[in-house]
This record gives C-alpha cells, sequence and structure tokens, in this order.
C-alpha cells in the first residue's frame, strides 16, 4: 500500500532534500509540499495524503497549530511533528495536538522513513533520543491549554511582529477584534506588554526567534 506524503516546512532546503530521499524509498509517494501552516491545512483538503511531515515553527500558522486543525478535521490523515527543540514543551504541545510522531530534525534519514510506515499502520514513532525522557512527562500541564484556537493564532502572528489591521486581514476579523484578543490574552496570561507576549510565545514553541 502506497504511503502519500505531504511536507511541510518553511525551508526549501529541507523540502527539497526531504522530497529527493522520500522518492528512494518504495511506497512512499510526496505528493505535495507546503511553506506554512496555511498552505500545509490546505494542501490537506485538497489531497488528504496519508501521512503530513509537518516542521513545528512556520510563519503565519505553526505546525502545532496545523496539526491540531489537520486532526480535527481529517481523522485519517497522521501528522508527524519535525522539530529542532529536544524540549519537553513542545513534544508536550505535539502530543496534545494530536501528532502521531515526533521527530527531531537531526534525525537520521532511515527514522524519517520508519516513521512515516509506522504512523502510517497506525503506531506511535518518537525520536529515539526523546522518547524515555519525554514518555513520563505528558501529564503535565501547560498555560497553552488555557487558550482557544483563535487566542493561539493571534498571540503567533503578534510574536511574528504582525499588526491588528495586517493579522484582522489575514485571519478575516475586524482590527478592534483583534485588539480585543491581545487585551484578554495579556489578562489570561499575566503578560505585560509586546516583549513579554513575544518570549511567552518562543518558550511555548508558538513561533521561533528566526
Amino acid at each position: 500500500m502506497r504511503t502519500r506524503v505531504l511536507i511541510a516546512d518553511d525551508h526549501a532546503l529541507i523540502r527539497e532534500g526531504l522530497r529527493s530521499l522520500l522518492a528512494t524509498q518504495a511506497n512512499i509517494e510526496v505528493v505535495s509540499i507546503a511553506a506554512n501552516g496555511r498552505e500545509a491545512l490546505r494542501e490537506v483538503q485538497r489531497l488528504q495524503p496519508s501521512v503530513v511531515l509537518m516542521d513545528i515553527t512556520m510563519p503565519e500558522l505553526n505546525g502545532i497549530e496545523a496539526t491540531r486543525q489537520v486532526v480535527q478535521r481529517f481523522p485519517s490523515v497522521k501528522v508527524i511533528i519535525l522539530s529542532v527543540h529536544a524540549t519537553v514543551e513542545h513534544y508536550y504541545q505535539a502530543a496534545r495536538a494530536g501528532a502521531s510522531g515526533y521527530l527531531l530534525k537531526e534525525s537520521a534519514f532511515e527514522e524519517v522513513a520508519a516513521a512515516i510506515r509506522s504512523v502510517h499502520v497506525g503506531k506511535r514513532f518518537v525520536s529515539t533520543r526523546i522518547a524515555e525522557s519525554f514518555q513520563t512527562k505528558l501529564a503535565a500541564t501547560s498555560p497553552i491549554d488555557s487558550l482557544s484556537r483563535r487566542e493561539r493564532e493571534i498571540l503567533q502572528l503578534v510574536a511574528e511582529g504582525q499588526s491588528s489591521a495586517e493579522i484582522a486581514t489575514l485571519i478575516s476579523i475586524s482590527p478592534k477584534s483583534v485588539e480585543t484578543y491581545r487585551s484578554r490574552l495579556m489578562r489570561k496570561l499575566g503578560l505585560h506588554g509586546l516583549a513579554e507576549m513575544v518570549k511567552f510565545a518562543i518558550r511555548h514553541g508558538l513561533t521561533s526567534v528566526e
């Protein structure tokens, strides 16, 4: 049975490198690539691949949020998070979002291929480096859990430097609504100002320092 794969990563070299490597694997076919989470969602809806290799930090919509929406809307599609982050917080967020696998980008290519085959048949797959140390910590809670999907989305966009007007256009709400969300976010998380919002978003895996 052929495994149809979508690669979502904002770095062209990684996208193309993975596509070239996976082309050498029997019964694995890369059907599309995406450069950010929103594009990944559109491609999943259009193609409904078997597996998505999802970068965790992408502009506009990060891999965690994209994963959550893919899993909710297309439960037959399995998602493997690709990450440079070997932290409890990032792994925790990926698992809570519904990812079937979590791979560090430093993983050997053989591990990527093995992960794709594993999740396609309903198994979970975690990079060997982090599996034992992280599995025992999934019962922890995170302040991210207190936020709605829209709040997480706006927090990421604010942290990426988007203005209220730009955010409003991107997600089709009014600038006034964006400002309301920003105020609610700061109150709910106990944050004071843009700098603290940016630090919080980076620390909890919603965006990166790139």
